[in-house]
């Protein structure tokens, strides 16, 4: 009996990552009192659009990096491409991208090629691509942490250009995507607009560099999970079959985002996070990362869960078992976890576990702590760990794509919060079943931070663990990967070399043999 409802309280225990769909970056909002913003695209205004200079022919320039051994030519395109209306095919709105492929190739069935975007929706892409895959990196101290501006870049000894060629393609409102007129931007937004986007982006980025023949993969964080997974079922649908699907800090359904769920989710987090920071007992504390984790899971699924569907009918017996089992595990006072009725949220988890330091925790990283304004709040002011790198991203691409790429755009690169309107629900779970029934050749890699709030990975499993697909698919095409990370698990040093690893054998896996 115990097991049905666990199963009954679990199944819309995914919900609650959906607010990881706005994990990434803060946008630039007016000052206050201003008459003018000079920082936010505006879809509603009825001025015409500042005119923007599409080059005629992507620039191009050519580069070397020397990835384990091997040094790859590749040359680095930076373009736009226009994207459509498919009954009058007026152009929309053009989408940004940089194209890194490798020189030489003559073989295009044995070269993989990867389209990659990040989340928001309204990150750009410069996440992913000088965080995690492209060959030049956001040069950081080892643990993720800034490093005193100016900030500048390195050659990235993780660049996914030894498994195949990457597309770094910034949503339209975001980086120097752009749609024709504001009015335009409406039909962008949304999850069903933004995957026909992308679909055409794909379908006409194919055409441009003759890229039929080529293995297709697929990979995006945070939100561009829900993008990914949607696109498993969306370019299969339209007749574009792809090799793999890239899931990292996942969260690919909204619905129903409340209550109970949301404790359930984030508690595993929670323990990770108190180990991390030492605040355990001993015999606790002596535990690996793995086996932390462990714990963590077999508490909140089983007495933790128990205990919440129970609710006014647990016994004191059980509720006094369950109040000393979650101040042992996270790290709390009893006392503080009773005032919250045995459900510790977010905010006041991380203002109270290093309050005697009167440091907070972080939502995107919680391995970092920040000094807290208000040693009496219960809700941090700030994330911490996004402040801590969010400017450096774009000092750094902005001098790379000029210095090294020779692109030049006196628009603004938008980092993140100029995505058009968006409905605020979404579930591509289905695109991915839907996928993986009509080609189950598809792979599917998710990659977890251990110390992500924004997307925390006790959920990703059990929606993985759910997917409607076959034993034969779930035993041999999915694989998932744990860092010792948060939510950018790539901005550590270890974990985004373990990450590395983990995706070449993944594209291995993923190739016709």
């Amino acid at each position: 009996m115990r097991v049905h409802l666990r199963l009954s309280i679990f199944l819309i225990l995914i919900a609650a990552t959906a607010a990881g769909a706005y994990a990434q970056g803060r946008g630039r909002g007016a000052a206050t009192g201003a008459t003018n913003d000079f920082y936010r695209f505006n879809y509603n205004s009825e001025e015409g659009m500042q005119q923007i200079r599409y080059p005629e022919q992507p620039i191009t320039t050519q580069h070397q990096i020397t990835l384990h051994g091997e040094t790859i030519a590749y040359t680095a395109h930076a373009g736009f491409i226009p994207i459509r209306q498919a009954t009058s095919g007026a152009t929309r709105g053009h989408l940004f991208y940089i194209y890194y492929s490798k020189n030489g190739v003559t073989d295009r069935s044995k070269r993989p090629v990867w389209f990659l975007f990040n989340g928001g929706p309204g990150a750009a892409t410069v996440w992913l691509h000088m965080g995690a895959f492209g060959p030049k990196m956001v040069k950081m101290a080892p643990n993720g942490l800034a490093t005193p501006p100016p900030y500048t870049y390195v050659d990235n000894p993780n660049c996914l250009l030894d498994t195949g060629d990457l597309v770094f393609i910034d949503a339209m409102g975001t980086g120097f995507s752009r749609p024709d007129q504001p009015q335009f931007g409406p039909e962008f937004g949304g999850v069903e607009n933004d995957l026909a986007a992308f679909g055409e982006f794909i379908r006409s980025f194919l055409n441009e560099y003759n890229l039929w023949g080529s293995p297709l993969f697929v990979g995006g964080e945070s939100y561009g999970t829900t993008r990914a997974a949607g696109l498993a079922g969306y370019l299969t649908d339209h007749d574009i079959p792809i090799n793999g699907v890239m899931l990292l800090s996942a969260v690919i359904d909204s619905n129903a985002a409340a209550g109970e769920q949301r404790q359930l989710s984030t508690l595993p987090t929670e323990i990770m996070t108190a180990h991390f920071h030492k605040k355990l007992p001993p015999d606790l504390q002596k535990l690996t990362v793995d086996q932390i984790a462990k714990q963590a899971r077999d508490f909140a699924s089983g007495e933790y869960l128990e205990y919440l569907f129970d609710g006014a009918r647990a016994t004191q017996a059980q509720r006094d078992k369950v109040l000393a089992d979650m101040a042992r595990f996270t790290g709390l006072s009893k006392s503080y976890i009773d005032g919250l009725d045995l459900r510790v949220p977010l905010g006041p988890f991380s203002t109270e576990l290093l309050r005697d330091q009167h440091l907070m925790t972080s939502r995107l990283d919680s391995r970092f702590a920040g000094y807290q304004l208000d040693g009496g709040a219960t809700n941090t002011s700030f994330d911490y760990s996004n402040a801590n790198i969010e400017d450096c991203f774009l000092t750094a691409f902005e001098s790379y794509v000029r210095n090294d790429l020779n692109y030049k755009n006196d628009n603004l690169y938008y980092v993140a919060g100029n995505a058009p309107p968006w409905s605020g629900e979404y579930n591509t779970v289905v695109n991915l079943e839907d996928g993986f029934a009509k080609n189950p050749h598809m792979h599917l890699f998710v990659g977890m931070g251990y110390y992500d709030f924004a997307c925390p990975f006790y959920p990703v499993e059990w929606t993985i663990a759910h997917l409607k697909a076959s034993d034969e698919i779930k035993k041999n095409n999915i694989s998932l990967g744990y860092y010792e990370s948060g939510h950018m698990v790539y901005i550590d040093q270890p974990a985004a070399a373990k990450y590395h690893a983990d995706l070449v054998k993944f594209v291995q896996a993923s190739l016709p043999k």
